[in-house]
């Protein structure tokens, strides 16, 4: 006799929460965590058509060129108190750009 497979439905708290298929997505799940997930996807439409659209999501942003910044922009973030260690010794932070170098310094 050959059992057939019982389409199981799935409840609303038992779907992959959004940050578990980003980490599906992105490879970071340990390997438990993902073989469930992977078990889950294959079993559940819903979930498996958010991985579907996140996978899209992140090949669309990979794809999307290089972000600029706005000099307007840049000079707001330059007002923004900045500090490395436990005794704010740090008194410049650089950000690169292709073909520019800036730094925010912090205001005393």
């Amino acid at each position: 006799m050959t059992e057939a497979r019982v389409h199981r439905q799935f409840g609303s708290t038992e779907h992959l929460a959004s940050e578990a298929i980003a980490a599906y997505v992105d490879g970071e799940l340990r390997m438990q965590a993902y073989l469930r997930a992977a078990q889950h996807i294959a079993e559940c439409g819903e979930c498996s058509a958010a991985v579907e659209a996140q996978q899209q999501a992140r090949g669309a942003l990979r794809g999307s060129g290089e972000m600029t910044m706005p000099l307007s922009l840049l000079g707001l973030l330059s007002q923004i108190p900045s500090c490395n260690g436990p005794h704010g010794d740090a008194d410049r932070q650089s950000l690169s750009a292709p073909g520019r170098r800036f730094s925010l310094r912090r205001r005393k």
